[in-house]
């Protein structure tokens, strides 16, 4: 019997071939070896350059210096200025301390204006308080959220942290001077505010050592969550909008809008809006504006801007009210954030009280014990808070103005 070799669909190897491919290996492998050898010599060369030419001690690298004439490094007191946050661990929280009776005078005076006595007010913002329970307090949960039986979300309703509220009442209140109040001054409004909700008792002394003890006790402690687009990117978003890279429309369509009659049923939302930053509220008592978005936001800057009496940069023309030393005294002591010259805002307009004390004669002496003493009922229930930090002679410069009819 003879034998023979079969191949199972495995052809011979060419001899020429593997040889052709083990020479262009090894060449390739020469090619490394050289290129790995000048490498290292020429590092080697550059550490013992550096060797001789650096200094045996490790200098730190000099400071990157702006280009002359552009700008110059920040100050330690700049820096410390901007860097005012207070975050949810009471990092940057500055020590200090204020009591709740303390905050109670404080509130009065600078924050009840706009707030109400006891933070219930809905007249010129949401209310402060309101709407937490002592379960709440317990679970950390404000039951009422989830019920939707609560008419109005209050502040103590929503926010977790205690943390946000001192650091808004810090950099933000009051609202015609913020960051006027001291940390002292500011723990001690907190306190009110946190005694109102029921938080901490009567008798209650707010400090940076106590503070990290109250946030167990917010209402809504537990109510918030990081589990969503807003936190962590990769996440479910909070919209079902799609982004748009590329010959995305120029504006919205407007789906939904305030019936006309409702227009001004919070009077002049463009009065009510501070003038620094972008954001204008609409002049409610115009018609609604038909231009394109720029030029709806330059119409309401200057409306704003016009009914706080204030000029506006790109106007020419200055108004007598404006150029005039008192009304530089009113603004400077925030009277404008809530009279208006000749329109209502949370206050009557000054014409309104020129034309109310015309032709009396102890006008001026009224006027000046109303604002130092505050008050309310003559021109509604808000009340005014009193403005004892005035200078008296800045009153009388201001009542004579308001008299004259702020002309």
């Amino acid at each position: 019997m003879s034998t023979s070799t079969k191949s199972y669909g495995m052809a011979k190897p060419n001899r020429r071939a593997v040889l052709r491919h083990r020479l262009q290996a090894a060449a390739a492998a020469c090619l490394w070896a050289s290129a790995l050898a000048v490498a290292g010599l020429t590092v080697s060369a550059w550490m013992s350059t550096s060797a001789h030419a650096a200094p045996a001690t490790t200098s730190a690298a000099p400071a990157i210096k702006a280009p002359a004439g552009i700008g110059r490094d920040a100050t330690p007191a700049e820096l410390s200025a901007w860097d005012i946050d207070v975050r949810p661990d009471f990092k940057g929280l500055p020590k200090g301390q204020g009591s709740v009776a303390d905050g109670q005078k404080l509130f009065d005076a600078r924050c009840a204006s706009c707030h109400g006595t006891f933070g219930e007010s809905n007249e010129v913002f949401n209310p402060l308080v309101g709407g937490t329970t002592d379960d709440d307090i317990k679970t950390g949960h404000v039951a009422s959220l989830r019920a939707n039986n609560q008419p109005v979300r209050t502040t103590l309703m929503k926010v977790n942290t205690v943390s946000t509220i001192w650091d808004y009442i810090r950099r933000a209140m009051p609202w015609n001077a913020p960051r006027s109040l001291t940390p002292d001054e500011v723990y001690a409004v907190t306190a009110y505010i946190l005694n109102l909700g029921e938080i901490v008792p009567a008798d209650f002394v707010l400090s940076d050592k106590n503070i990290a003890d109250v946030q167990q006790r917010m209402p809504n402690r537990n109510g918030m969550t990081r589990a969503h687009g807003m936190w962590r990117v990769g996440d479910k978003p909070d919209t079902h909008n799609s982004a748009c890279m590329q010959d995305c429309p120029g504006a919205g369509i407007v789906t939904s809008a305030l019936p006309a009659y409702a227009r001004d049923a919070h009077g002049d939302l463009a009065a009510q809006n501070r003038v620094i930053g972008p954001v204008r509220g609409v002049d409610t008592k115009l018609p609604p504006l038909s231009g394109t978005a720029a030029q709806n936001a330059s119409v309401r800057k200057m409306a704003a801007l016009a009914t706080l009496g204030m000029a506006s940069p790109d106007a020419p023309a200055q108004t007598a009210a404006v150029t005039s030393p008192a009304a530089t005294l009113a603004d400077k002591n925030g009277c404008l954030a809530c009279h208006g010259v000749t329109d209502k805002k949370i206050g009557p307009a000054f014409s309104e009280v020129a034309t109310k004390y015309h032709g009396q004669s102890d006008a001026t002496e009224k006027l000046v014990a109303k604002i130092r003493a505050g008050g309310a009922g003559n021109w509604g229930s808000m009340p005014m808070p009193p403005q004892s930090q005035v200078a008296e002679t800045d009153v009388r410069t201001m009542v004579d103005w308001i008299l004259r009819g702020a002309q």
